[in-house]
């Protein structure tokens, strides 16, 4: 068997434009899944008239996962700009950085991100900055804002005030055929693969996933997200309900509180606006058997995901 010089080799290397051809004509055989690297998206001009508002994607890696303890060790915003349709027209400049803790990075979490102490031995975060870019958005977006929410907070008081959207629950991806919500299962099943678990990368690979279409409901996905981001829904409290119907209550969705965070110590569930009056009657008629005056809060985009809610 004759082997080719390793210069004609090198020059025998397919072009992008064949590297196309040949990823469709594996696709299109139907035995093959083609997965593309992610690559920076090109900016699009709206068109005229169009309005048009700026959103800015956080991720944070930690040393853990309770706020009121860990701490953030490295930092990602990721600016972009959205139509109020849901079309991403452009990606702006990010701000990426490490932060020192106050001890070791658990061996744990080195593990998961690939940051060490090493890494951020002298970094701060410019809070300056992050005021900044923050108070210039006018949405803020993270996949699972549950989480990163809090931390966010701790760090800085201008995300408190700031409306917060999340790519995690706030599009319904199991309609849409995926199995699981972790950002990198999404990215791998819509055809794409990155470098995870670095801050960075995953706000332009969930950026990503807000600008495709979904496969299902033929929405935008950063659409879906904005629709249920902008509705306020109901987190109501069942205090005092009796013990024995507790079970009824788990079924019906209802999750107990019993941290020592300022909250009711009892049942509560989550509904969207117009369940408000259904599951009010529910507790009434069918748990306390009786007209109660009912602990509600209203949540909406400016409070949801946060420790204050």
């Amino acid at each position: 068997m004759t082997t080719l010089p390793k210069k004609i080799q090198e020059d025998a290397t397919p072009d992008q434009a064949e590297l196309e051809r040949m990823a469709e004509v594996l696709s299109a055989s139907g035995h093959y899944r083609v997965q593309r690297r992610l690559s920076h998206r090109d900016h699009v001009n709206p068109p005229e008239g169009t309005p048009t508002r700026r959103a800015l994607f956080v991720d944070l890696e930690t040393t853990g996962l309770d706020a009121t303890t860990d701490e953030i060790i490295e930092i990602a915003l990721v600016p972009f700009e959205y139509g109020v349709d849901g079309r991403i027209f452009g990606i702006g400049r990010s701000y990426q950085t490490f932060s020192q803790p106050t001890i070791p990075i658990p061996t744990a979490i080195t593990k998961l991100t690939g940051i060490t102490d090493e890494m951020v031995a002298g970094h701060r975060i410019d809070l300056r900055l992050v005021e900044e870019m923050v108070g210039g958005s006018s949405l803020i977006v993270a996949h699972n804002s549950n989480f990163d929410r809090r931390f966010a907070e701790k760090l800085c008081r201008v995300f408190e005030d700031a409306a917060w959207a999340c790519s995690m629950t706030q599009i319904d991806w199991a309609a849409e055929g995926n199995e699981g919500t972790k950002l990198a299962y999404l990215a791998a099943n819509n055809g794409f693969f990155y470098d995870g678990h670095r801050a960075e990368h995953d706000c332009y690979a969930a950026i990503e996933l807000l600008a495709q279409k979904l496969p299902v409901s033929g929405k935008l996905a950063m659409a879906a997200m904005l629709e249920k981001a902008r509705k306020s829904s109901w987190r109501i409290w069942a205090e005092n309900s009796p013990y024995d119907l507790k079970d009824r209550l788990k079924r019906r969705g209802y999750r107990w509180n019993g941290d020592p965070n300022g909250r009711p110590r009892a049942w509560y569930i989550d509904v969207e606006d117009e369940q408000h009056s259904e599951e009010i009657n529910f507790l009434r008629k069918e748990i306390y058997l009786q007209e109660v005056e009912l602990f509600v809060q209203k949540i909406t985009a400016y409070n949801r995901f946060s420790n204050r809610q």
